[in-house]
Order: structure tokens, then C-alpha cells, then sequence
């Protein structure tokens, strides 16, 4: 009994520690998502995960160092692909998870549909903000459902758990008060629009080319659109598994035209500046370290830096893609480096389009 009192007695420190941690990190969270992280323990959905360095897994079995990492304010990988070690599910940052919830605004009674059971440990956070029956959660991979259930079940709750392509949403569901996803999408899905109630919210993390995409929170409109803007922190969710939709290869090496750029392969590792490049590069364009292809007309760039020069680039295809990276870095710091929540998202039936209007008057838009 002693040894039982001692182990809750450290969880419950090891919760408050985390909700401190995630105050430190965030902007000023409503009491109910405070509340929410106190009352809901981490530690159940993930008995199992990657260390960091994803050479080994901590399990319970080793006991404060495990407890330790489940509490911490970090990323937890819980699956990764057999093949190339990529993760394939993880419990996301938990400080970012308090700012999505957070921007969801939920009432107790709302109508929830979130995309991306993953670990059912955001589920569950759902299921005491809206209540358990108000809750539904889907995820393409049937074990990961089956695994979220339980554990869901062994906290307390019992939403609605589907293995559904997300894509999709759950119509059977709709119409939803609250839509919130934990993977990435480049748009938002049309079924994502339909099935949200006028005046709810969608916070969903938008993907594009580069890592350090944005989570964007939008309202439906009685007309139909949704409108809205992007949270502070950078968001590099994994995308939305959907389908049989593969990730097209990147080139190895690059023949083509040689040159120098004063804009070096760094600058794509910028947060700041990532998420506003990829909205100047084609949709399709996909990234590996410093070379960029474009699967659908061959072009690529390719950028190596010099510590005794300046970077060299090789072009290929018919768009030269590493021009366009030089001059949204150009417009990006002309315009005070725009951070992510001065830009605007309107996702309509015909089309997303991401905005910014700058101090001068002048604006850009970009369709997405």
C-alpha cells in the first residue's frame, strides 16, 4: 500500500511538473486546459517509446527514467517504420498540444471530431474538455486504434474510436462544434469543411515543402467558408496518411547549371523563415537536407555551403527552384520577417489561400 501511495505521489509531481513546464512555453492557457493536463495522466498512453536518439525504447519497466521522459515536455516517437527508421506515430509536444487546444476553445458539451488517434492521449485531454460522449477520434491504422481504445477505457473514457482515413472526416458524425487534427495536410479537407457546424472551429497543422509548417485555427462561416489565422509556434507534424499516397523520391545528386547564391542551405532549417518559402514554392516540391525536386515538371536545386565561400547551387528543369527560395528570403526580411500569426487562411469549396498584408499596404496571397 506504502509503495502504491509513493508511485501516485510522484506521477501527480511528475504532472505538475509537466503542466509547469508547458506554462513556461506557451502563451496564457484558459484554466480548463491547465486543468485538463492536471487531471489527465500521460503516462498510460505511452507504455513504449523511442529514445531520442531512437537506438533503443524505454518501457515501465524502467521506472524513473521512463516516468521522467513521459513527463517531459518533448515528443514522444512511439512507432517508427520498420524500413527507413522514419516515425510513423508519436504524442506530440505536449506544450504545442495545450496551444491547439487551447485556440479549439472547447465548452463542455461541443461536438469533437479529431483527426489522428495516434496514442488516444489527446483523445483523452478531448474527452474531459467536451466529455467523453461528445468525443469522436479516428485513425487509418487499426492497431493504433484498438491500442488507443483501451488504453482510453483503463483512464476512464470511452469516445467514439474509428479506424477511418481521415480524410474523410466522419459524416455520421456531423455536424461538429470542434475539428482538430494531429497530422499535417498541405489543405484542408473539403469533408473537414462540410461536416463543421457554422461558427465552429478547425485548428489543423498545414505541411508544406520544408519542416516548421503552422498550425492554422479557422472559423466557419454561415456561408460556408472558413476563415482564419496561424498560432505562434512552428508545428512539423508527420502528414496525413491517407490512401495509397507515397512520398515522391528525392534526388541524390543534381546535373545541371552551377552558380553561387549569398542565400545558403541553412536558411531552409529556419523556422521563421521555412513556412514562408514554402508558400512561394510549388505545392508538390519536396525536400531532403539542401536539395529540392519537384516531381511533377523534374526540377531540382541542389545547395552545398562552403565555409571559405559562398554557397553554390546546381539548377535543373525548368524552374530554377532555389531562385524562388532567394526571393521570398528577399520579400521575407523586406517585410520585417513575417512571423506566422500575421498571416491569414480562408479554405473555401473552391480552393485554400494563405495571406499577408504588410505595414505598407501591400499584401500577397498565395493559393495552397
Amino acid at each position: 500500500m506504502t509503495e502504491t501511495v509513493e508511485t501516485e505521489s510522484r506521477i501527480l509531481r511528475a504532472r505538475v511538473g509537466l503542466v509547469s513546464d508547458i506554462e513556461r512555453c506557451s502563451a496564457v492557457l484558459s484554466s480548463r486546459v491547465v486543468e485538463a493536463f492536471l487531471n489527465v495522466p500521460r503516462h498510460p498512453f505511452v507504455p513504449v517509446f523511442h529514445s531520442s536518439d531512437r537506438t533503443g525504447r524505454l518501457t515501465s519497466a524502467d521506472g524513473e527514467v521512463w516516468l521522467r521522459e513521459v513527463y517531459a515536455n518533448r515528443v514522444l516517437v512511439t512507432e517508427v517504420d520498420d524500413v527507413g527508421g522514419t516515425a510513423t506515430s508519436s504524442s506530440t509536444l505536449p506544450s504545442l498540444m495545450a496551444d491547439m487546444l487551447d485556440a479549439l476553445d472547447i465548452r463542455l458539451g461541443d461536438r469533437v471530431l479529431e483527426i489522428g488517434t495516434g496514442t488516444g492521449y489527446n483523445a483523452a485531454l478531448l474527452c474531459h474538455l467536451a466529455g467523453a460522449e461528445n468525443v469522436t477520434t479516428l485513425d487509418c491504422a487499426a492497431p493504433l486504434v484498438t491500442a488507443a481504445r483501451d488504453r482510453l477505457r483503463e483512464v476512464g473514457f470511452e469516445p467514439d474510436v474509428l479506424a477511418a482515413d481521415g480524410a474523410a472526416g466522419h459524416p455520421g458524425g456531423a455536424p461538429y462544434d470542434r475539428i482538430i487534427a494531429t497530422c499535417s495536410v498541405r489543405r484542408i479537407p473539403q469533408a473537414w469543411l462540410d461536416q463543421c457546424a457554422p461558427g465552429g472551429t478547425i485548428v489543423a497543422p498545414i505541411g508544406g515543402a520544408l519542416d516548421g509548417g503552422a498550425v492554422a485555427c479557422l472559423t466557419k462561416l454561415p456561408d460556408g467558408r472558413a476563415v482564419g489565422r496561424f498560432l505562434a509556434a512552428p508545428a512539423a507534424f508527420m502528414p496525413l496518411r491517407s490512401g495509397a499516397a507515397t512520398t515522391p523520391a528525392v534526388p541524390g545528386s543534381v546535373e545541371g547549371q552551377q552558380r553561387t547564391t549569398a542565400v545558403g542551405a541553412r536558411v531552409l532549417d529556419d523556422y521563421g523563415f521555412s513556412f514562408w518559402a514554402s508558400l512561394h514554392l510549388p505545392p508538390n516540391v519536396v525536400r531532403q537536407a539542401g536539395t529540392l525536386h519537384d516531381p511533377v515538371d523534374g526540377s531540382a536545386a541542389q545547395v552545398q555551403d562552403h565555409p571559405d565561400g559562398p554557397a553554390t547551387v546546381t539548377t535543373a528543369g525548368p524552374q530554377d527552384l532555389w531562385q524562388i527560395v532567394e526571393v521570398a528570403h528577399t520579400a521575407w526580411q523586406r517585410h520585417h520577417r513575417p512571423r506566422r500569426e500575421w498571416l491569414t487562411i480562408e479554405v473555401t469549396a473552391d480552393g485554400q489561400r494563405i495571406g499577408h498584408s504588410a505595414p505598407n499596404a501591400t499584401s500577397a496571397s498565395w493559393a495552397r
